[in-house]
């Protein structure tokens, strides 16, 4: 029997725990939750819209680190950005850290919608109603904090690659992911590789967020439509939702990538995250916490919007629900 048969049920019906359930028989629970299709589902949209738009990911690094030292390339817009690295370096200029960036986005879309969906289902078992906003936010952030704790390596090594200005590839300090992971590890140990941790923590409130917004979008469009709440959509409406939820998650906590960025960055030392945040501050006011936000924007609108409609349409085709 499951833990859910260890609970009273007042007379209002509200369950009750009982003292003495154990932490491994929740995780049991949650566990049994998990489905391997949402693993696929989300690494296959987020290896798809990363592929597409990388170059953008790139451009939007680069000026989220431009604090003024000389070694950095000065850029006047994402055009000229993005002409200058195609001038200087081709298609494969565009393209550096697009491994541990494949990497990344793959791994984490895919945990984030496998965990997300196993906390989902636990709280919602054996409950009529549906999960209300609170609820799907802290599912999604508990899904976030777990998936940035097995990837911030993974972003470590690709902003340190996006970040390496040398033209002549024998020149750079990184040969490439591995060889990044490598060196990060043997220079630096763990903390190395897991620099920007906190203000990563912090920006799992951007995914959860995003994905209360997505989940109420969808419930209420479906409630206005007069059919369940998982009812399935087309590929514009999920496109729709998943555009105007990614701008709200971005709008609200673009600063927090700023200081990650900076805090991995390798051509500068900072002291931790008060100290970029007192630095940028003084520095460049509250601007510098907003550089590189209109790339983000035209960057990451439209990986979500593939991202969610090729992982809506792989599990379900994955779990058997076309209709």
């Amino acid at each position: 029997c499951s833990a859910r048969d260890h609970v009273d049920v007042t007379q209002t019906g509200s369950p009750k725990p009982v003292s003495g359930v154990s932490i491994a028989g929740h995780v049991r629970q949650v566990f049994s939750h998990v489905k391997v299709e949402h693993l696929v589902a989300g690494l296959s949209g987020g290896v798809v819209s990363t592929l597409a738009l990388h170059p953008l990911d790139l451009v939007k690094i680069r000026f989220a680190v431009s604090d003024g030292l000389q070694l950095r390339p000065k850029y006047s817009g994402i055009l000229h950005c993005m002409k200058s690295v195609w001038q200087q370096e081709g298609l494969r200029g565009l393209y550096q850290g697009v491994t541990p960036n494949v990497w990344g986005a793959g791994a984490s879309w895919g945990l984030y919608f496998f965990f997300y969906n196993a906390i989902k289902g636990y709280t919602k078992e054996s409950r009529p109603t549906e999960l209300s906003a609170t609820e799907h936010l802290v599912s999604a952030a508990e899904a976030g904090i777990l998936t940035l704790t097995l990837t911030n390596p993974i972003w470590v090594t690709k902003t340190r690659l996006v970040l390496q200005y040398n033209v002549d590839p024998t020149g750079k300090q990184y040969k490439g992911m591995i060889d990044a992971l490598v060196k990060i590890y043997r220079h630096e140990g763990v903390p190395g590789l897991y620099k920007g941790y906190v203000p990563g923590l912090l920006g799992t409130s951007h995914g959860a967020l995003q994905f209360m917004a997505y989940e109420e979008l969808k419930r209420d469009y479906n409630k206005y439509r007069e059919v369940p709440s998982d009812a399935k959509l087309s590929a514009m409406e999920y496109i729709t939702m998943a555009a105007v939820s990614k701008i709200f998650a971005v709008a609200t906590t673009y600063p927090y990538q700023v200081v990650r960025a900076r805090l991995q960055d390798q051509h500068n030392r900072y002291n931790g995250v008060m100290d970029v945040v007192r630095r940028t501050w003084r520095n460049e006011g509250a601007v510098g916490f907003y550089k590189g936000i209109l790339p983000n924007m035209i960057r990451v609108t439209p990986a979500c919007c593939i991202t969610f409609v090729v992982y809506e349409n792989v599990s379900r085709y994955l779990l058997g629900q076309n209709q």
